[in-house]
This record gives C-alpha cells, sequence and structure tokens, in this order.
C-alpha cells in the first residue's frame, strides 16, 4: 500500500506530474496560475481564429449577395456594397489574418515562452502540477483504500 495515496503502490502518478523536491505550495499554486492564464489565452485565441473565420466567410457571402442583387437588376446597391462593404478592413488598414498574426506574435508566442520558461526555471519543466496534486487529493477509492479502475493515476501499462 502506498501511504500517500492510499492505493496500490504502484498507483502514484508519473514523476512528470509529481513536484519536484522543494518546491512549496504556494509556487505550485503561482505556476498553475500561470498555466492556468495561458490556458485562459488559448481560448481566447481559438475565439480570435474563429472571429477571422466568420469574418472571412461573412465577406464572401456578401461577394454573393453583391452578385444576386446586380443579377436582379439592382446594380445601384450592388455596387454600393461591393465599393463600401466588400474586401474592407475590419481594423484600419488590418484584415483579420494580420490582427490574427499581430496577436500571435506581439502576445500569444511571448506568453507561451514564458510560461515555459517559468515551468523551466521552477518546477523542472513539469506540467500541471497543480492539478495533478488535486487528482491525488479528489480520486474515489474503494472501502480498501485502492481506487477505482476509472480513478487509477496512470492509464494501465500497455501488455508487454
Amino acid at each position: 500500500m502506498n501511504e500517500r495515496t492510499g492505493g496500490r503502490a504502484d498507483d502514484v502518478p508519473l514523476s512528470e506530474h509529481q513536484r519536484p523536491a522543494g518546491m512549496d505550495d504556494v509556487t505550485v499554486r503561482a505556476v498553475g496560475a500561470l498555466s492556468e492564464a495561458l490556458e485562459t489565452v488559448e481560448r481566447a485565441r481559438g475565439q480570435l481564429y474563429g472571429f477571422h473565420q466568420l469574418t472571412g466567410r461573412a465577406d464572401a457571402q456578401l461577394a454573393t449577395a453583391v452578385d444576386l442583387l446586380r443579377e436582379a437588376g439592382h446594380h445601384e446597391i450592388a455596387d454600393r456594397l461591393d465599393r463600401e462593404l466588400v474586401g474592407r478592413n475590419v481594423i484600419e488598414g488590418r484584415w483579420t489574418f494580420q490582427v490574427v498574426e499581430e496577436y500571435d506574435d506581439g502576445y500569444y508566442v511571448p506568453f507561451q515562452g514564458h510560461e515555459r520558461r517559468v515551468r523551466d526555471e521552477i518546477a523542472g519543466g513539469r506540467r500541471h502540477v497543480y492539478e495533478a496534486e488535486m487528482k491525488e487529493r479528489e480520486r474515489s477509492r474503494r472501502p480498501d483504500g485502492t481506487p477505482e479502475s476509472l480513478h487509477a493515476a496512470t492509464p494501465a501499462s500497455e501488455p508487454g
């Protein structure tokens, strides 16, 4: 039995998810908070890419509408929409791909690099130490103290 987990001796997280020696609770929380912030940036980036794709799709749909208006004989309206909206910059001098590139180069890539550097310097490069410790605290156990198979520390080993 493993005293820390109350389960089998081999039912422990992988070493890559264990706290490095000497890393205190506040540091584990701090590195976890930084990684969580990066996860939020990842979500924001995904939404920015969604904005990019939806705006591009809307512009293509607008071009179709302009063509149909022209075909229906509404040339003046079609010309106005074509001149004032089709292919328009979404921000001065920029299409959405340029906004995405500036976000990536100016914010996302530096943020990602700093998060990795902090993990390397403080946590030996280990990811999700905070979450791994939370899993150990919260996973369910059988009455004999061993974890249910769906609550094991790691996946079962592959047959050798």
